[in-house]
Formats: structure tokens, C-alpha cells, sequence
């Protein structure tokens, strides 16, 4: 980076932080080319997105009506999984909502759980994870330098989502993915979410323990879900018109759910990692890419953004307060923690990967669509 100028985008606030960002000749970066080229198509007018919406619900109730449950939704207590459910109850759906509890829960996110499911009505299964399996996983991510430690949280929350859907016989999984505030995240900020191999080799190099209990999910099991089980996620956020801060206000007033502060902290590590461990060790603050998100969505203006990402994530006494939290809870001592924000950053694939068996499986996949062999 210190060989780099710094510049940021003209129309969005991504910078070089981002290794490979790029620009154009009027100083738009790569993100923002990209949005116009494959996101901006998929952006629906509402009329447009509510018949397709319409037709999904149809199909999820057809496929359900004999079952307990037609589809089934991962709830973190954060807004966009929130906001699904929300929804999922006024289209007459009937989830079985998830919750993924490996331990780092905030009070917040239990109560906005407890206040979703008993406001709208639906069962709730909590995963709930061996603690300290996952913690000597999370101290071997630590060990091993990369960039995203969260990587076992999502690989086993989905890998947990898909196991529950098959022993309930539940085909459809609604997600909180969505375009308007995720339509931009950097390559280098994150690693492949169904990387096994990843989490293993990781694992087997740092770790004192075997992975027993951690729900996973390989390739084979992957393509089992997929082609025998034919599982479908359905982000329904996508139909609509989806705007966060709308989102909050609804979930406020007809749910009784509270604001936990910036987006994806309604875990007290992910609030801890992204406000303190990226920032600190990997010169990364995602809020540039959440806040550009919304810039390219039109929910906010790149002016408001600026002077949102010129605050600090964390104020100081409070980023020490919950450094020694983290440490302790992790079986780490406070300078055994600094040692390792002062380790040389390393990437994942100095570590076993199988991303590259996806990306050419998705490429045979988009063939045999386009010469008909396979459904779209």
C-alpha cells in the first residue's frame, strides 16, 4: 500500500485500500462499473418484481402444503433477516426460523430474536454450537493471519441452514441477501463462505482439536443439496424495493425489534472484528463498502457517507474494554492478542482451498443451462 496513491472513487467512497480496485477516466472505480453492468439489469421495477415475488410464494406454498413448514429462514436479529421474516409472515408463508448461536451473541439480538418470533408467530430452533470446538477453531483463524475469521461462522450457519432443511424435508431457504446493501464488497475483504478445505487446513495446522461438531458443508454434500435435495435459496429482498432505513422504522413500530447499531453487529465479535481486527490489522473498514452500497441503491448520497466513514467505528476506551473481553473469551491473554494484530498478514490460499473446484463447477453448470441440460 505504500507504494500506492491514494484515491477514491468519484461516485462511490471506495479507495485504494481495496488492492485491486481500479479507475476509469473519470475516476469511477471498478465496483461501480461492475454495479451498472451486472446488478443494475437485475434491479426490478416494484410492479415487475411483485408478479415474480407473487410466483415464488405460489410455488412455495404449492411444494408446502402438506408440510409443517414451506420454507425455512436464518435469523440473526439484525435487519435484513428481520426484515425477510417480516415479510415472510405478511406474504402467508409459514418459516421455521434458525438461529445460529455460536456463542458471541449480543442481549440485543436474543431480545429482537425473542420479539421477531413471538410477534409474528413462528417456531424457532436455535443451533446452538459446542463452544469449545468453535473457540479453538476461532483461535486457529487467529493463528493463521487471515483476513476472514468470520469465514467459519458463515460456512457452518449455512451448512447448519441446509442440514435442518433436509432432515425437516423443507426445499426452500429464504435469505437476507440483498442488492441494495450488498451489492459491493472487495474480493480481498472476505474468502469463498463454502471453502471446507479452507477451514480444515486451517484447522489441522493450528488447531488442538478434530472438527467433530461444527456443522459443514463439502462439495459432494454441496452438490447433494443442490441436484438430489434440488434446495432453492430465495432472497426476497431482491423483489422489492428494499431500503434499510425503512426496514428499521417498520420492525420498530410492528415488531418491537431495536437498532443494534452498524450492519452485522448483532454479534458482539462480528462488532468487535470489523470495527477493531480489520481496521487495525488489515487496513480495512467495511463500512466503505456498505455505505457505497447504499450510495449505488440511491438510499444514500456520497456526501453523507463521507462524513459517516470520518467517524471512528470505535471509540478507544471502548475498543480496549472489548479487546480484553474477546482475548479472555477466546483463552487468549491481552498481549498474547497483540501479538498476534502485530503477525504478517497472510492470505488464504497459503492454505488448502477447494474455491477453485466451485468456480469450475459453476462454469460446467452455466453450460449445460445454455445447451439445455440444466433448469436456470
Amino acid at each position: 500500500m505504500s507504494n500506492i496513491e491514494y484515491r477514491r472513487c468519484t461516485r462511490c467512497i471506495m479507495d485504494t485500500t481495496d488492492p485491486d480496485i481500479s479507475f476509469d477516466n473519470n475516476g469511477v472505480c471498478n465496483h461501480c462499473r461492475r454495479f451498472d453492468i451486472e446488478i443494475k439489469p437485475k434491479l426490478l421495477l416494484p410492479a415487475e418484481g411483485r408478479k415474480i415475488l407473487d410466483e415464488i410464494v405460489t410455488k412455495i406454498k404449492k411444494d408446502g402444503i402438506k408440510k409443517e413448514y414451506d420454507c425455512i429462514l436464518g435469523l440473526s436479529g439484525g435487519v435484513d433477516s428481520a426484515f425477510v421474516a417480516y415479510k415472510a409472515k405478511e406474504l402467508g408463508l409459514r418459516p421455521l426460523v434458525v438461529h445460529f448461536d455460536n456463542g458471541w451473541n449480543t442481549e440485543i439480538s436474543i431480545k429482537n430474536i425473542e420479539q421477531i418470533v413471538k410477534t409474528l408467530g413462528f417456531d424457532l430452533e436455535t443451533y446452538v454450537m459446542d463452544w469449545e470446538e468453535f473457540k479453538d477453531i476461532q483461535r486457529s483463524f487467529f493463528k493463521a493471519s487471515v483476513v476472514d475469521i468470520e469465514l467459519i461462522t458463515d460456512h457452518s450457519f449455512l451448512a447448519a441452514l441446509y442440514d435442518i432443511a433436509s432432515r425437516r424435508k423443507i426445499k426452500y431457504i429464504l435469505e437476507g441477501v440483498n442488492f441494495a446493501s450488498e451489492a459491493i464488497l472487495p474480493d480481498k475483504w472476505r474468502h469463498f463462505k463454502k471453502d471446507l478445505m479452507n477451514i480444515e487446513s486451517i484447522q489441522n495446522k493450528y488447531g488442538t482439536m478434530p472438527i467433530k461438531n461444527l456443522p459443514t458443508m463439502g462439495v459432494f454434500k454441496y452438490l447433494f443439496y443442490k441436484f438430489i435435495k434440488r434446495f432453492e435459496c430465495v432472497s426476497i429482498l431482491n423483489y422489492m424495493d428494499y431500503n434499510r432505513d425503512e426496514a428499521m422504522k417498520i420492525l420498530t413500530s410492528e415488531v418491537g425489534w431495536k437498532n443494534y447499531g452498524n450492519k452485522h453487529c448483532e454479534s458482539l465479535f462480528t462488532y468487535f472484528y470489523q470495527a477493531y481486527i480489520l481496521p487495525l490489522k488489515f487496513n480495512i473498514d467495511k463500512r466503505k463498502a456498505h455505505l457505497s452500497s447504499l450510495i449505488l441503491s440511491g438510499q444514500i448520497s456520497r456526501e453523507q457517507a463521507l462524513k459517516i466513514i470520518e467517524e471512528e467505528p470505535y471509540p478507544s476506551k471502548v475498543a480496549e474494554e472489548y479487546k480484553e473481553y474477546v482475548a479472555k473469551k477466546l483463552g487468549f491473554t491481552v498481549s498474547d492478542f497483540d501479538e498476534i494484530m502485530r503477525m504478517p498478514v497472510k492470505s488464504h490460499y497459503d492454505y488448502s482451498s477447494e474455491e477453485k473446484i466451485y468456480v469450475l463447477m459453476h462454469k460446467v453448470f452455466k453450460y449445460c443451462r445454455r445447451i439445455g441440460l440444466l433448469k436456470s
